[in-house]
């Protein structure tokens, strides 16, 4: 799936759903804290990694920051988050490289929920370690930077999402030369928004 059309197809599920979400458990403008667990895979786009392949597993810990913000379509609320990736395996011409990611920052900005969809767009980044040096003939030690555009779909408790993310890797000049991967993948989560406990009016149940 190109870009421009994952992007008019998130676009279409967030103006044909005109009336906002009140059943469904998106986040909360008090303390909401998003989890998440999730998968992704793609490949290379061009040049000498074109053929590479990565897919990976990994977990999310978000803090929702912000009440809803902003004008029109775009209101939101603004996260920040941290992922784990305990999974992360590169398939490239060498054989496979198995490894483990961590992303200290993703900036994720949750736009106001339409009947049962959230889209979302997030930036972020982090490390990334190879028991293989990624690419061939290059580096151990790796740093990801990424952009996605994705949205949540909202049940009772729980929910889905699904995105469409691009992922630069590269050593950052650590060791020449440094060829970089850049990936376009598909990732799909499970996960939720913790919702704050309401204070009781009792006062024998503070």
């Amino acid at each position: 799936m190109r870009p421009a059309l994952a992007l008019a197809f998130i676009a279409f599920l967030f103006l044909a759903s005109p009336k906002p979400a009140r059943a469904q458990a998106g986040p909360a403008p008090d303390d909401s804290k998003d989890l998440q667990i999730w998968t992704g895979g793609g490949h290379g786009l061009n040049g000498s990694n074109a053929n590479t392949w990565v897919w990976n597993l990994g977990a999310r810990y978000g803090w929702i920051l912000t009440d809803p913000a902003g004008p029109g379509l775009l209101k939101g609320r603004f996260e920040y988050a941290v992922d784990v990736v305990p999974v992360f395996l590169v398939l490239q011409r060498t054989g496979t490289a198995y490894g483990f990611g961590l992303n200290p920052f993703a900036l994720k900005w949750n736009f106001v929920p339409r009947h049962n969809v959230m889209p979302y767009i997030d930036i972020g980044g982090g490390t990334l370690f190879t028991n293989e040096k990624t690419p061939p003939g290059t580096s151990h030690v790796n740093f990801t930077t990424s952009g996605a555009i994705g949205a949540h779909f909202l049940c009772s408790k729980y929910n889905w999402s699904v995105e469409l993310r691009f992922m630069h890797i590269s050593n950052a000049g650590l060791i020449e030369p440094n060829p970089g991967i850049n990936t376009l993948q598909v990732r799909v989560g499970f996960g939720r928004f913790t919702q704050p406990r309401q204070k009781s009016t009792n006062p024998d149940h503070p």
